[in-house]
Parts: structure tokens; C-alpha cells; sequence
């Protein structure tokens, strides 16, 4: 897998290239990217791109353009009329629990996740949703944007969990995932290895020097905290653009 930024993954079991949230563009409503501009090379020749959920930071049209017209839409239930109202044809509704094949030995699973699915300022309103990636004997959790859930233990086998630590301003809303709770996250899932995502990309306009430690101290306090809590879970410490093999 290779982290992007934000929420944004490069996931690749075997000939299938999967992009989670794409958001590739330097500026996203009052965000602006905090780090380098991405290389076309990480998102080209994408066989789907799954989203999560609705908000601006996660389901971006012009990023999704930017992917082509052929490329498969993974999205919530209740997203698929916006996404053909949108100009994307190609775009599958998944439920929370249900299942897709994709082909090539690839299944797609809709997981629940505890965050809101209203996409500002009017709507609509869909699912927020995370993800499961099958491959052969490798399974890989998305986890979207959530806060913890209960049904997080029923996940099993995980080799890989990539796991929101903040967002993209100083503070934190209702359901999101921060170190201390996302480390919570990993004693259910009990993955194999986890990369923490959703942190040190997006920043609001003109705030720059407000809390900058916030772009990179969260993914160190949750590797330090994971440490301590969930000590058999490799944490993958994997600042954008950076490439890490999926542990078997």
C-alpha cells in the first residue's frame, strides 16, 4: 500500500490497483494540501476507487474525473443517484454487510462505520461506510471515518488496517477516531499491522501556525500508544507518498 495523504491509499492485491477517498488535488474547499503535490504515477490505471462517505475531504468529483470515465465507483448505499447525477456511470452502491466481486480475485465488503454521511451544505445524505479488500489470503480494512464500534471485533483475519489518527484542522469532531481510540481499534480488529492515515495532509487555509504539531505528532502517538496497548500489532509508520508491502 502507499498513503497518499488524508484518507487517500494506493492498495495493490495482486493485478488490481484499489484508491481509497481520492483526494489528489492541492486544494479541497477551505483545505489546502500541507505536503508535496502527488506524482500521476500513484493514480493512474486504477481498476476501482471505493468512497466512504460523502463529506468534501473524502468524495471529491474533480479528483474521481481526474481517475477517467472506465474506472469502477465503489460508494455508500444512498450515494448512487448523486454519482450518475454527477456524470459517473460506472459507480456501484454497496451496503453496510453486503459484498461485491470485482473480479480477479477481488471482493469488496461494506463495513459499518460511526460517522456522518450528510454531505454539506444541503445534502444528500448516504451511509458512512468502511471497507474490507479480499485478495487471495490477504485482507485489508479501510476504515473510512469512524469512531470505535462494537462490531470492529467481528472483522477477522485483517492483515492490514488503515486507521483515521485525526483529521485536517486542530480539533476534533464527534466521530473520529484519534491515537488513543484508534489503539482501542486495534485490540478488536487485532490486524496483523496498521498504518495510521487521515492525519498531516489538509489544512485549513491561513491557519498554518495554529497547533502545527498536529500535522505529525498524531500517528507518533499512536505508534507509542499501540506500543504499550497492542503490542503484537506492527504499526507502520508511513508518511505520504511512501510505499509499505502488506504483511502476510
Amino acid at each position: 500500500m502507499t498513503f497518499l495523504g488524508h484518507s487517500t491509499v494506493l492498495v495493490e492485491m495482486g493485478d488490481a490497483r484499489i484508491l481509497t477517498d481520492p483526494v489528489l488535488f492541492d486544494r479541497v474547499s477551505i483545505l489546502r494540501r500541507a505536503v508535496n503535490p502527488l506524482p500521476a504515477r500513484l493514480y493512474e490505471n486504477i481498476d476501482v476507487a471505493v468512497i466512504s462517505h460523502l463529506h468534501l475531504d473524502h468524495l471529491d468529483y474533480r479528483s474521481l474525473r481526474l481517475l477517467g470515465p472506465d474506472t469502477k465507483l465503489v460508494v455508500p448505499q444512498g450515494a448512487g443517484d448523486l454519482m450518475r447525477r454527477k456524470g459517473f456511470d460506472n459507480a456501484i452502491e454497496l451496503p453496510s454487510g453486503r459484498s461485491i466481486d470485482l473480479g480477479e480475485g477481488l471482493t469488496v465488503t461494506a463495513t459499518p462505520a460511526h460517522h456522518s454521511g450528510f454531505r454539506p451544505p444541503l445534502g444528500p445524505r448516504a451511509e458512512a461506510v468502511g471497507y474490507l479488500l479480499d485478495h487471495d489470503s490477504e485482507r485489508v480494512y479501510f476504515a473510512g471515518d469512524t469512531d470505535l464500534f462494537p462490531e470492529m471485533s467481528e472483522m477477522e483475519g485483517v492483515d492490514l488496517a488503515l486507521l483515521p489518527v485525526w483529521g485536517w484542522g486542530p480539533n476534533l469532531g464527534r466521530g473520529h477516531l484519534n491515537p488513543a481510540s484508534a489503539c482501542d481499534a486495534l485490540n478488536l480488529l487485532k490486524p496483523r499491522a496498521a498504518v495510521p492515515i487521515h492525519w498531516g495532509t489538509l489544512w485549513p487555509m491561513g491557519m498554518g501556525r495554529v497547533t502545527p504539531h498536529r500535522l505529525t505528532k498524531p500517528p507518533i502517538d499512536f505508534q507509542r500508544r499501540a506500543a504499550e496497548t497492542a503490542p503484537d500489532v506492527a504499526v507502520l509508520l508511513t508518511p505520504p507518498g511512501e510505499t509499505v508491502p502488506i504483511p502476510r
